[in-house]
């Protein structure tokens, strides 16, 4: 099959090309270097296969190009790039989310709706959710995110299920929960936690550090992308999330603190506008109709990424 993948120079986008070409397809990279984090760190992703015969790169803003002509022959559209953080999405910069989150999902569909491809898969955010007591949270919840960055996913995702109601593009909207792993973006938690403790540095937990997540490794993340490109199933959304268990940060940090080998300098800070306090997915919808089954435990997620981060960093 010919794949595109937005934002394929990205965190999950990297790792799902990478699979999509080990397993002899070809695909198609679309990323635009957004600021948001260094450039040579995207490059960094790319480098095990931007010489791979069957990959082709385009470095452009998705806003900016002839969608139609791309598409013509793409059998399947993993749409994963997004202005991403919560934390940076207020104010002057939500331009930047609504732009690229919401405008670029319309354009990106737009042509869709005019050519053959066989799926389309949106990377959505348990960010949509916002703060709820219904935990774990089924996909018919209500939504009220918290954050700007969770209402452009969200709006987002709806603009994908009306294109596939009013003009049956084949779209799987995927709401992902908290993803960590190898390539892990730098501004995330796990990402600045081991290279603190790496390098002696202090941590700062924004709260109590008692808020828990239902973390996702990448490679879950990869799966469930494959299985939902491999489905019959249309015009869906579903949860993505880990093993099941809800880790407590405070508890996330401990188990760093056991894989290194190092105490971590804890500095705990109030808490930021926009973070939930709880996640934690139900997955039985994806689990019936998609045959997904996360596994890579949080453990060892957590050595897998520990052990690239140490390379990365030369420690």
């Amino acid at each position: 099959m010919k794949a595109l993948v937005t934002g394929s120079a990205g965190f999950i986008g990297s790792t799902l090309t990478e699979k999509l070409l080990k397993d002899n397809n070809q695909v198609v990279g679309i990323d635009c270097f957004i600021d948001y984090y260094p450039r040579e760190l995207k490059e960094k992703n790319v480098e095990p296969f931007i010489n791979h015969p069957n990959f082709t790169f385009i470095e452009k803003n998705i806003l900016d190009m002839n969608l139609k002509e791309l598409l013509k022959d793409v059998d399947y559209i993993f749409h994963q790039a997004a202005q991403a953080g919560v934390r940076a999405s207020w104010g002057k910069s939500f331009g930047i989310y609504s732009d690229n989150n919401i405008l670029g999902t319309q354009k990106l569909l737009e042509a869709a709706k005019e050519s053959s491809i066989e799926k389309f898969i949106y990377a959505s955010s348990s960010s949509v959710y916002g703060d709820t007591d219904q935990l774990p949270m089924k996909e018919t919840n209500k939504l009220q995110p918290v954050s700007p960055y969770g209402v452009s996913k969200l709006a987002a995702e709806n603009l994908c299920y009306l294109y596939y109601k009013n003009f049956k593009v084949p779209i799987i909207s995927l709401r992902y929960f908290t993803v960590f792993g190898e390539r892990q973006r730098p501004d995330m938690a796990f990402h600045i936690f081991i290279k603190a403790i790496l390098k002696g540095n202090t941590l700062t937990i924004f709260g109590d550090g008692k808020q828990s997540r239902n973390f996702t490794h990448v490679d879950d993340i990869v799966q469930a992308n494959i299985l939902a490109s491999e489905s019959p199933v249309r015009g869906e959304i579903f949860n993505i999330g880990g093993d099941g268990k809800r880790v407590v940060l405070n508890d996330a940090i401990s188990l760093m603190e056991k894989l290194i080998g190092k105490k971590a300098k804890r500095n705990y800070q109030n808490k930021v506008r926009g973070d939930v306090k709880h996640t934690s997915a139900d997955c039985s919808k994806a689990k019936s109709m998609l045959n997904y089954r996360p596994v890579v435990d949080f453990e060892e997620g957590l050595k897998r990424e520990i052990e690239f981060l140490k390379d990365f960093y030369h420690n």
